[in-house]
């Protein structure tokens, strides 16, 4: 029954978020789904609508979900075209994983793991060792990474059991941290444009009769957050990945299966008071506040020792009808990081967890200046930001 107008919308309940699909369709069951089909010990095939293949190929995108497909059939015509392949041909897309953001979903899909296994649960998370913020993204400030995030990842246990692994990206990925916990495992193959990315992608997936190749582009991102997806830079970006997608695809050797995936999608957020909450100018959301970690759509809490249930109570009265808004307990008991959270990472998540249901972001003008002036947005488990596709080419 609908509500009279007259009565204020119930504040959301954590129950009703959309938890992803973790465990049989999310980032982090991609690839021990295809490396168990190649016969490595130790995994299963979690995504059960995939078909094993011998040789298997991955194309993360950044930042492009499914939705920014479905809504592009001009700029995007390969892709677009691919859309009924999508999760072993059901044409339904996966999940990214809470948050639906790039530090959390690249350790998700290298690790296979979820988050609060993993570590990552953010952009930024407090390192409860220190109390400082740590950026997950760029690894700042620095900590040992095997201490960070222990867990060997896909790649190495697939190099170990003689499947050749290799990954593709960018030359200035390749010593860092995040690249080390995520995705290290065989050979890094560094390589500027985005087409030397894919030949070589190719040239590696036939180079055994077993391979495991991930390669990655991040300009679809880059345009979105400085743009917004409804600029022509973005579109471009768009255009040319598209280009590149059907480059791999003509290429692939003989039993090969390529998948076009992302991190997470992307949402465009207007730049006024109602759209853009300001923490750094509002009194009541940072009473009691001691850090505030995350993003704009995905904000970890860290409240003053003792405020924790005081700061639950205002953010949820504050913004309770814009936001799921959850204790730590109740984020990790509803399942947001996973089905189950490692004892180092249950401090690095927020007293309180918010995540955006409207419209709206959460900005810190003063001390997260880059970050205030994103037009492009992302983080929470809404479907623009949650849901990316899993297209997938065989030859």
């Amino acid at each position: 029954m609908a509500q009279p107008a007259w009565q204020e919308p119930d504040p959301l309940t954590v129950e009703s978020a959309p938890v992803p699909e973790y465990g049989s369709g999310s980032l982090a069951d991609l690839l021990p789904t295809l490396v168990a089909g190649q016969g490595v010990p130790g995994f299963t095939a979690a995504i059960p609508e995939l078909t094993p293949a011998d040789r298997n190929c991955v194309f993360l995108i950044d930042g492009l979900g499914w939705e920014q497909i479905k809504a592009h059939p001009d700029e995007a015509p390969f892709l677009h075209s691919l859309l009924p392949t999508s999760r072993g041909g059901t044409g339904r897309p996966i999940t990214a994983g809470f948050p639906a953001t790039t530090a959390t979903s690249l350790a998700s899909v290298g690790t296979g793991l979820p988050p609060g296994k993993h570590g990552l649960p953010g952009y930024s998370a407090r390192n409860p060792e220190t109390g400082e913020l740590m950026n997950q993204l760029r690894w700042r400030p620095w900590v040992p990474p095997a201490a960070w995030q222990p867990y060997p990842t896909v790649f190495r246990l697939a190099d170990a059991a003689g499947v050749r692994t290799a990954q593709v990206s960018a030359p200035d990925f390749e010593r860092t941290p995040l690249t080390e916990v995520a995705l290290s495992g065989g050979s890094f193959l560094g390589r500027l444009s985005g087409e030397e990315r894919m030949d070589t992608a190719a040239a590696q997936l036939a180079a055994a009769d077993r391979t495991l190749v991930y390669t990655y582009y991040s300009e679809v991102d880059g345009k979105g957050h400085r743009f917004g997806v409804d600029s022509d830079a973005w579109r471009g970006q768009l255009m040319y990945v598209d280009g590149l997608a059907r480059r791999l695809a003509e290429q692939l050797p003989p039993r090969s299966a390529l998948y076009v995936t992302a991190d997470h999608g992307m949402i465009d957020i207007p730049f006024d008071e109602q759209s853009r909450i300001d923490f750094d100018e509002d009194w009541e959301l940072r009473a009691g506040v001691a850090l505030l970690a995350g993003e704009g759509r995905a904000r970890h809490v860290y409240a003053v020792p003792g405020a924790e249930n005081d700061v639950l109570a205002v953010w949820r009265d504050v913004l309770g009808e814009q936001f799921w808004v959850a204790s730590r307990e109740e984020a990790i008991a509803a399942g947001w990081f996973g089905p189950r959270i490692d004892e180092r990472v249950h401090g690095r998540i927020g007293d309180v967890v918010a995540a955006a249901h409207d419209d709206v972001i959460i900005t810190a003008s003063v001390n997260e200046p880059n970050e205030s002036a994103m037009v492009g947005v992302h983080g929470s488990m809404t479907p623009v930001e949650q849901l990316v596709p899993l297209l997938e080419v065989r030859s």
